[in-house]
């Protein structure tokens, strides 16, 4: 492809920040969102609004998503109007999001049957990286479909890194933030544990950071549960929703996983409580009042 024409449908903050970097790139793409402020802001950069899913994968070479969960993505891949009813032999879709495998291969599988290929490209990184095209793309697919929308790839991603068949970029970002969330949520219960023991959290911190514990995301911790700055750009009700497909990837895998049931547990304590909406690092205000 030399110049491809891509559509992009999700025009959240990460979405809408990778299609800004698209449009710095000389691309004028083809769009769709609920969200009508999204969709006029790109569009009066150079974009174009499709009407229906189908009449967008009709006309591109490349169909991009960027959404929230598998269900959606399904639902606009399988419509009537949608993905499958549309895209056009030979073009690729691309799902930045966060899905289950399964979910991926199964579409995969009915795309090759119309001639049409697909990539998982899932992200890391925040969507200010996704506008100044620095983000690390987790992707997977067969080679040929890869290397069709590598060079578009490598203009959103600093680090984009194959991981062979389809599902492995998606099952990657899952393993990825099992991790992370998962030391969100501990380093986030020892800063409650130490205010409840009395243990000045500040001092906490600068013994902890000063060992092999010290990471980024104890920083993130630090900033909410120490000065009140909630910076870490993901919420709890993401968090939940992708340790809830990591643990559904674990159960297709014949095998368990406590560790992430324990932290799928608190996650989902917290958005009961009403908490959802707030950064993962303020899961420290749910483990401030367990118990009480």
């Amino acid at each position: 492809m030399t110049k491809p024409t891509i559509g992009f449908i999700g025009l959240g903050l990460m979405g809408s920040n990778m299609v800004e970097n698209l449009q710095k790139k000389g691309f004028e793409p083809i769009v769709m969102d609920l969200n009508k402020d999204a969709v006029a802001a790109v569009v009066a950069r150079g974009a174009t609004q499709a009407s229906s899913v189908a009449e967008l994968a009709a006309a591109c070479d490349i169909v991009m998503l960027c959404l929230t969960t598998s269900n959606v993505v399904e639902k606009l891949v399988y419509a009537d109007d949608g993905i499958l009813a549309g895209i056009k032999e030979g073009a690729v879709l691309v799902d930045f999001g966060t899905s289950i495998p399964a979910s991926t291969r199964k579409i995969g599988a009915d795309l090759a049957n119309k001639g049409a290929g697909m990539v998982d490209a899932a992200l890391g990184r925040t969507p200010a990286h996704a506008k100044d095209g620095l983000l690390n793309i987790m992707a997977s697919g067969d080679q040929e479909t890869f290397d069709k929308v590598k060079p578009i790839l490598e203009m959103q991603g600093e680090n984009v890194f194959y991981l062979g068949a389809l599902g492995a970029g998606h099952t990657t970002k899952l393993i990825n933030n099992f991790i992370g969330m998962t030391t969100v949520t501990a380093m986030s219960q020892a800063f409650a544990v130490a205010e409840r023991a009395g243990v000045d959290r500040q001092q906490l911190f600068d013994i902890m950071s000063t060992g092999p514990s010290n990471s980024p995301f104890m920083h993130f911790c630090k900033n909410y549960a120490v000065d009140g700055v909630s910076d870490l750009g993901f919420s709890i009700n993401n968090a939940n929703k992708d340790l809830g497909y990591f643990l559904e990837m674990v159960k297709d895998l014949g095998t368990s996983a406590k560790i992430a049931e324990g932290t799928s547990a608190h996650l989902q304590a917290a958005v009961d409580a009403g908490m959802g909406n707030g950064n993962v690092p303020e899961i420290f205000d749910y483990f401030l009042k367990l118990g009480k």
